[in-house]
Formats: C-alpha cells, sequence, structure tokens
C-alpha cells in the first residue's frame, strides 16, 4: 500500500467528492477514481458509497480512516524527526570522559552549552580511562572522547590537543611538605622522586605519567614508584589514604581537599597535562561534529581568558 493512497483516500473522505478531492490534490478526478477503486480491491472492502452529490464513508471506511491518519501523522512525524537528524539537530551522541579530563571546569561549560542549543539530541555520557575510551572509540561505540593524553593510535583516529595546564604534585596533607609555612612553596622534582610514587597509566604506553618517568630519568633520578592503577580518582583516593604522592592536572586541586594537599613543582616545567579530544577522522554523526565544534570554540576562549 503507498502512503500517496492514503493521501488519496482522505482528500475524498474530507471533501465527500471526487471531482473536489482531486482539485485539492492537483490531479484529475478519473485517475482519482482509479486509485480509491484500487485502494478498495487492495483492502478487500468498500470504502465509499457513490450518490449523485458524491461519496460518502461506508462503516468500513470510516474505520479505516483513523487508520489513514493515524498512519498519515506517523509518516510526517518520522519525516520532521529526520529532518532534525539530518540537520544534527536530533539524535544521539555517546561521549567518554577520564576522571581526570571531566574535572576541568571547562567540561561541564561545554556539556551546558551543548544541551541549550541541541536540547533534543540524546547525551549517553560514560567515564573511561584513556585506553578503554580509544578502544571504544575505535570500536564504533563511542563518537568522541575527553582525555588527558593518548595511550594508543589506532588507525582512523584523530587526537587534537584543547587546552593545555600545569601538573600540581599531590600529597598527602599530614605529610611534611604540607607543613604550615612550606605548603605553598614550589617541590622540586628531586624531592618527589624520594617520596612513594603513585602513577596512572598503562604500562608501556605514553602518556602524563610516561613523561613524567622520562623526566626524572633524563634527570637522572630515579622515582620510587610503589602503585600503578588504572584511573585518576583511585590515584588520588591512595594519595588521601597516605600511600604515596603524585603529580595530577592543576584542574584536579580540590578533589578530597580534607586530606590531600596540592603542590607546585620547582621545575616541572617540561610537565604539562593536555585536554584532548579524540574523534574519528571520517565521523559522519552530525551532533558529534557539532559538539566537536563547541569544544574548539569554548577551547579557543578559554585559552583567551
Amino acid at each position: 500500500m503507498e502512503i500517496r493512497a492514503l493521501r488519496y483516500f482522505l482528500a475524498v473522505a474530507q471533501t465527500g467528492h471526487m471531482t473536489r478531492a482531486a482539485e485539492r490534490l492537483g490531479i484529475q478526478q478519473p485517475p482519482l477514481s482509479v486509485q480509491i477503486k484500487a485502494l478498495e480491491r487492495e483492502l478487500g472492502m468498500v470504502l465509499f458509497r457513490r450518490h449523485p452529490r458524491g461519496v460518502a464513508l461506508t462503516d468500513a471506511g470510516r474505520a479505516f480512516l483513523g487508520e489513514a491518519q493515524r498512519l498519515l501523522h506517523d509518516m510526517e512525524a518520522m519525516r520532521e524527526r529526520m529532518a532534525r537528524v539530518a540537520r544534527g539537530q536530533a539524535g544521539m551522541l555517546a561521549v567518554g570522559f577520564t576522571s581526570s579530563a571531566a574535572a576541568h571546569r571547562f567540561m561541564p561549560e561545554a556539556l551546558r552549552a551543548f544541551r541549550r542549543t541541541h536540547p533534543d539530541v540524546e547525551l549517553r555520557i560514560s567515564e573511561n580511562n584513556a585506553a578503554e575510551i580509544t578502544a571504544a572509540l575505535a570500536a564504533g561505540r563511542l563518537h568522541c572522547g575527553l582525555l588527558r593524553m593518548p595511550v594508543a593510535a589506532p588507525p582512523g583516529l584523530v587526537f587534537e590537543t584543547l587546552l593545555r595546564e600545569p601538573v600540581l604534585a599531590a600529597t598527602p596533607s599530614d605529610h611534611r611538605f604540607a607543613a604550615p609555612g612550606r605548603s605553598r612553596r614550589a617541590l622540586p622534582l628531586a624531592r618527589l622522586c624520594e617520596e612513594p610514587l603513585i602513577l596512572v597509566r598503562r604500562p608501556g604506553a605514553p602518556g602524563l605519567y610516561a613523561e613524567l618517568l622520562a623526566l626524572c630519568h633524563a634527570r637522572g633520578l630515579r622515582p620510587r614508584v610503589v602503585a600503578e592503577v588504572e584511573r585518576m580518582m583511585t590515584n588520588l583516593n591512595l594519595v588521601a589514604a597516605g600511600v604515596g604522592l603524585s603529580v595530577v592536572p592543576a584542574s584536579m586541586a580540590g578533589v578530597h581537599a580534607h586530606a590531600i594537599a596540592y603542590l607546585p613543582l620547582a621545575d616541572g616545567g617540561a610537565l604539562d597535562a593536555p585536554l584532548t579530544l579524540a574523534s574519528r577522522a571520517e565521523e559522519d554523526n552530525l551532533p558529534a561534529q557539532r559538539f566537536a565544534g563547541l569544544l574548539r570554540e569554548l577551547a579557543a576562549r578559554e585559552v583567551r581568558r
């Protein structure tokens, strides 16, 4: 059954007259009559009673009228939804964050701005480490991801640095480095390496903590690593528990403020923490494209502040 046949039927039912319905539809009356008879044969029922002044719906025709109106309404609604999808104003956007990326003040601002401009896009947000986000992007389970430093570069993925920020040393609040009078002093890298260190990294992969180790080794320092974890929040939980010290992006300062002191690094200028947008090079999801554009715009504004 063609949608056109339903529209023809509805026009005849509303006008009660074949000729007037044909005029409304912009066709000739004989082809319209042929189409209505073909629809009746297809349904196996008589839809109209013919009389000298026009036509009237039969009981079967009245029953079919409700179904036809519903189908046409649903079709128009579907067309409108698909038009909004085609314009990037509807659909679904799956975004992955690392915990340290989500902690940056830039991210809530970006999500709020996107929700304001794209209220009909369904946002699916998940939190994982950088390796899991990268794998999910490559597999098509995410449209984009926000992380710090890439730990892998599968073919077809693009990594774009949006922002950079300094790193801070994180130490238990009862540590001697956090004592009154010293808590605002910059901590030398050599002193940090004398303490038990907690790293967030995938062994053998690049990243902030791999760069920290490389910097230490380049300066002849031997860091004492006591734990390697997968997520930044696990890292800070261990610091708060007194297991060791770590370094974190400056935007993480304030997490467990009652139990952790955050200190600048005296000679860690070669270290910084990027905020990286990971996406597919051939991404065809329009909401994802719009979100990436918004992130670039807001990042440029953040740099100008």
